[in-house]
């Protein structure tokens, strides 16, 4: 699995989508970021410090075929960039993301749900 963050009111615009090219920065980019599970907090912390009412997407790796690519990024970590539209059927489950206030971590395994 690997994963993207995004606000409540993109999820609720995407989800009625058969694909989507990202956020604007995605597109200022050239490609669609997402993190892997271990790189999730890194991600929240850096992008996403003090919002609320995000989403976690969770969609499974393989089914973007060779359009996925592994690049380093933060800290030479290879990060999934996806280089063309993500269609929506590739999004496997989608959660309510919130961080901890005592130590911002996050909690992503156990309440996703399947969409």
């Amino acid at each position: 699995m690997i994963y993207k963050v995004c606000s409540r009111s993109v999820w609720e615009e995407i989800r009625t989508l058969t694909s989507w090219n990202g956020s604007a920065h995605d597109r200022r980019d050239g490609f669609i970021h997402f993190s892997t599970a271990s790189q999730l907090e890194g991600t929240v912390r850096k992008h996403y410090a003090g919002q609320t009412d995000l989403m976690l997407l969770a969609i499974d790796a393989d089914s973007l075929g060779e359009s996925l690519k592994w690049e380093p990024s933060r800290d030479g970590d290879l990060f999934p960039h996806l280089y063309g539209p993500l269609l929506i059927s590739s999004i496997e489950a989608a959660q309510d993301l919130a961080m901890s206030p005592e130590d911002g971590t996050i909690d992503i395994h156990g309440r996703l749900r399947t969409l």
